[in-house]
């Protein structure tokens, strides 16, 4: 019964799906190391227990064995005493004759129960055979399982390490996203073009009144050469001055304007 125990935990090991029992784990990474230890320690277990299994079939194989020789020692025995027999009797000594064939028939109560022995033990050789080569199938497979399992479990942890770093790459990406317009580096890049803005505003503003100062010397100087030659008409100076003389001909193009005026004088 400790056998069929043994062997039935063994097969049902063997045959879980570790995918699904993956599936229906919370944390997958804990169940697969518990399930490295349960079938470490199951593998020991099975080990022994196979151990033992085939050391009783080994037993009841010497059994038999020694049952098979003792039947063929008792038969030699048998013939060799009903041979003494028949030397006697022919020497017509009959009571070792009868006493030798007493041995024989001894030796050969003998044989026949080393035979009986032998033929009550080869099915229970042959169950305990089956036996063993599944429990060595099941060992080998749960040896197997452990494999997967082993292999599984440093997979998922790569796998579990390579989502952790991903992740962590994802959230420094997202704290420092220059695209995003609610970050720091949006906000201080709005900050500058607006400072860029105003700059140029002041530039165009300081270039304006530039514009104007010179603007207003220019005609400052206008003032100043017409005070300059109203001066000299007064003093009786009828020599224009050669700034007059140089731009006579400028002054013709507008003097059309006034011409009524100066015809009144």
């Amino acid at each position: 019964m400790a056998k069929q125990s043994i062997f039935g935990r063994i097969s049902q090991l063997a045959r879980a799906n570790i995918n699904a029992l993956l599936d229906q784990a919370e944390d997958p990474q804990k169940m697969l190391d518990q399930m490295v230890r349960d079938y470490t320690n199951n593998i020991a277990e099975a080990e022994s227990a196979v151990a033992q299994t085939i050391g009783n079939l080994r037993m009841l194989q010497d059994d038999y064995q020694q049952d098979i020789k003792a039947s063929r020692d008792w038969g030699t025995k048998a013939l060799a005493a009903s041979r003494k027999a028949d030397e006697y009797r022919a020497g017509g000594n009959d009571p070792d004759a009868q006493k030798f064939d007493n041995l024989a028939k001894i030796a050969l109560q003998r044989q026949m129960t080393s035979e009986n022995e032998a033929r009550t033990a080869e099915p229970s050789i042959a169950a305990q055979s089956d036996v063993v080569e599944k429990l060595k199938t099941g060992l080998n497979q749960m040896k197997g399982k452990l494999g997967e399992l082993s292999a599984k479990r440093n997979e998922l942890i790569a796998r579990s390490k390579t989502v952790e770093a991903q992740t962590q790459v994802h959230d420094a990406l997202k704290s420092i996203d220059i695209l995003d317009p609610t970050s720091e580096v949006s906000r201080f890049e709005e900050k500058i073009r607006r400072e860029e803005a105003k700059v140029r505003g002041q530039a165009e503003l300081a270039a304006s009144s530039l514009d104007a100062q010179f603007n207003s010397l220019e005609d400052l100087g206008e003032q100043t050469e017409i005070e300059a030659r109203l001066a000299a008409l007064k003093s009786g100076n009828t020599t224009a001055p050669a700034a007059i003389q140089a731009g006579s001909q400028d002054s013709k193009a507008t003097a059309g304007v006034d011409e009524a005026e100066f015809e009144n004088l």
